[in-house]
């Protein structure tokens, strides 16, 4: 090796079994069509603000991954349904990697000062992500009905469809129950036949099932797993909540959002729902 020249150590000569021409065959970025998603990025600025790519990749970002965690939770709520609960467990992990995924990146958006995002906020207009339909489809999903929320999207057909759909159908959480009672536990009836698009409400005789299976885990380890992964996944959704809220307190304060809410008043009162109620309050019960 010549001294002082480095050659050998800053460059790195291409293997001669990789491809380089791609005039006939499917490239990178020809497979996740690079060209159609990175010009998506349209900032409305003027004049151009530095902050407003920070803001668009952010949001589109979460959507990508709201996209991958409506199908993953779709897939365990039809495993649930015909009782293959080991590869809807694995679907819930995923799930929970990707809220891990979606609540880090406020850390990013947090970045973003109340003077920058002050530059940018005009042309935001009254969007605001309180109109992300797969949010809604997320909630939805997990068990959390409202009706009213449809009506956000009357100017957006295939999503109030979407939405109308999941509001009418079982939810995740639904299926588990349909689950425990066709394995022989002693789901209270009214809870297997019921309006789903109303809101799911705690059922004592169901907290007394599950403390049968918290009290003899080895005897129902299969139950009582799909028990903690649920906890996970809504322990994950209540993190994401809050870290919403701190960033959003953090950026504008107390000011009402772009879309009509009363801001970070809205974001707290959001705190206080709950998915899988009895699987909280069964912990009360252990151990005494």
């Amino acid at each position: 090796m010549s001294e002082g020249t480095g050659d050998s150590t800053s460059k790195r000569e291409l293997e001669d079994g990789i491809q380089r021409d791609f005039s006939t065959s499917m490239s990178y970025g020809d497979y996740l069509r690079l060209d159609t998603l990175l010009s998506a990025q349209v900032p409305l600025s003027d004049p151009p603000q530095h902050d407003e790519l920070l803001f668009i990749i952010q949001h589109q970002t979460s959507e990508l991954w709201l996209k991958l965690m409506i199908h993953e939770l779709r897939s365990a709520r039809a495993l649930l349904r015909t009782d293959d609960l080991s590869p809807a467990l694995k679907r819930m992990a995923r799930i929970k990697h990707i809220q891990h995924t979606l609540t880090d990146q406020w850390s990013v958006l947090a970045t973003l000062t109340p003077s920058e995002y002050a530059l940018i906020r005009p042309f935001l207009a009254t969007s605001s992500g309180f109109q992300s339909a797969q949010y809604r489809e997320v909630e939805f999903l997990l068990g959390n009905k409202n009706a009213d929320m449809v009506k956000v999207f009357s100017h957006d057909e295939g999503a109030r469809a979407a939405l109308d759909e999941l509001l009418h159908e079982p939810s995740l959480y639904d299926e588990f129950l349909a689950h425990l009672s066709r394995q022989g536990y002693a789901v209270p009836a009214r809870l297997l036949d019921r309006d789903w698009s109303q809101p799911y409400t705690a059922d004592a005789e169901l907290v007394d099932v599950f403390a049968g299976v918290y009290a003899a885990p080895d005897q129902h380890w299969g139950v009582y797993e799909t028990c903690e992964e649920l906890v996970d996944i809504e322990d994950a959704f209540q993190q994401w909540r809050f870290r919403h809220l701190q960033v959003v307190q953090r950026v504008i304060g107390h000011k009402v959002g772009t879309g009509g809410s009363s801001g970070v008043d809205f974001l707290r009162r959001a705190l206080s729902l709950t998915f899988f109620p009895e699987l909280y309050e069964v912990r009360t019960r252990i151990g005494e």
